[in-house]
């Protein structure tokens, strides 16, 4: 029976955690999804002083997702058998100092070396929160917690947006605005890189700033929580997994349009509108809002209803809406800038959705299991937006049939979230299949 003390230590457990840890992984996350999507607004001013197509800016988006995808499992292992501080502080590091040195590209071969080489330093740091949060916050708090961490996909925008279109439109010691832009947004992940290092807290136990007895409570809360199995997965065993493969499929189709808008938008929203460059940042970030505030009702909603599929599924449902109408063309610049901003709610599914694999399978399953759907799911971080650039020029200049292509993808990724089974099977030590002992 719970005691009104052991109530009252947990509620307090939970605020102090939430306020510990949410905050500062939200201004990390921000800073890595500013420095992975700047190009997008960079290609504005690139496009111009270098000469580069649609077709080089589609596929430097993309090249990214070839490194990222490839060490996504390796850095949610690190977070769950070596140390989330050290491996989160020294991607930082990395992908700020990488971020800086962009603004050194003057070709498209070196536009190529510059994209891959930061997107194996990112590739760690998502798939390692996820599992992160795992460590610290019990079922009824995760989606919220999932959302307000990935709020800072959307609200990224809402100020990379107009902070990119002021910077494109100046220049300083000689040096056009695209290139401080790689400056300005990679050197602020250095910096916090070092803070990370000695703020965050690798597990309860090991948490000065909560009291030994708030340290048990949440100990013996996630481990009540816990799936039974304890068996650590290969990549390989969870690829034999159906509802992982499931999952993994459906990330991709979910991605394709969550990548294909963030990199393509402001693009699209110039040569649909004719706005400067200043406008399209100021006017670009409306999207964004819509996102983030669709994503924190849709987080608390998800944890006071006890449900994830339906609240994963409908912000895609209705991202799907929007593309189709879209599609469609000879719109006025409001209708455009209306259905822009529906089609932004798609990200609302991240906060919930990303609750589900730590839920339904073990810690040891989900460290392996999110990396292996993330990196999948990152094959349309390079899919998407080269695809939907390579239909646009073979279309002459139109955006219909590559926003048909995403409307597809997102509504089918809608449908089989609601199908992912509530429980997952166990792939436990019994079922690893091991070769059988040589026998004389």
């Amino acid at each position: 029976m719970v005691t009104p003390n052991a109530t009252q230590i947990g509620e307090h457990t939970r605020r102090i955690v939430g306020l510990r840890l949410l905050p500062f992984l939200f201004i990390l996350y921000i800073v890595n999804y500013v420095d992975r999507t700047n190009l997008a607004y960079a290609a504005m001013g690139m496009s111009r002083d270098l000469g580069f197509s649609d077709h080089v800016f589609g596929l430097g988006a993309g090249i990214f997702f070839i490194s990222y995808l490839a060490l996504q499992i390796p850095g949610a292992l690190l977070v769950e058998r070596w140390s989330a501080r050290r491996m989160i502080s020294a991607t930082m590091i990395a992908w700020g100092s990488l971020t800086v040195l962009t603004a050194l590209v003057h070709t498209p071969s070196q536009l190529y070396l510059a994209r891959f080489v930061l997107g194996a330093a990112e590739a760690g740091f998502f798939p390692g929160v996820i599992v992160y949060l795992s460590h610290w916050f019990i079922f009824e708090d995760r989606a919220k917690a999932t959302s307000n961490f990935m709020g800072a996909i959307p609200l990224s925008a809402v100020l990379g947006s107009p902070l990119a279109g002021w910077i494109l439109g100046r220049g300083w010691l000689g040096f056009p605005g695209w290139r401080w832009l790689f400056v300005v947004e990679g050197a602020p992940a250095i910096l916090l890189g070092v803070v990370a290092f000695f703020f965050l807290t690798d597990w309860p136990s090991e948490a000065a700033w909560l009291t030994a007895e708030q340290r048990k409570w949440l100990e013996q809360k996630l481990k009540e929580e816990t799936p039974p199995c304890t068996a650590a997965i290969t990549a390989w065993q969870a690829m034999r997994s159906p509802t992982i493969v499931w999952m993994a499929t459906l990330t991709f189709l979910a991605y394709i349009g969550q990548y294909t808008f963030v990199f393509w938008f402001p693009t699209m929203l110039k040569r649909l509108t004719g706005f400067t460059d200043m406008r399209v940042g100021m006017v670009g970030a409306l999207p964004f809002l819509a996102a983030f505030v669709t994503m924190q009702v849709n987080g608390w909603h998800s944890d006071k209803q006890a449900e994830r599929r339906w609240h994963a599924a409908m912000p895609l449902f209705v991202a799907g809406i929007a593309y189709f109408f879209l599609s469609i063309p000879g719109h006025s610049v409001v209708f455009t800038i209306g259905w822009f901003t529906v089609a932004g709610v798609l990200t609302a599914y991240l906060s919930t959705f990303w609750a589900i694999p730590t839920e339904i399978l073990s810690q040891a399953e989900a460290a392996t299991a999110v990396g292996l759907i993330n990196a999948v799911g990152s094959i349309a971080g390079f899919a998407g937006p080269y695809i939907f650039g390579y239909v646009y020029t073979r279309t002459g200049g139109s955006f219909s049939l590559g926003l048909r292509f995403v409307m597809a993808a997102v509504l089918i990724a809608g449908l089989m979230i609601l199908r992912i089974p509530k429980a997952a099977p166990r792939i436990s030590a019994s079922q690893i299949v091991r070769p059988a002992p040589v026998t004389s």
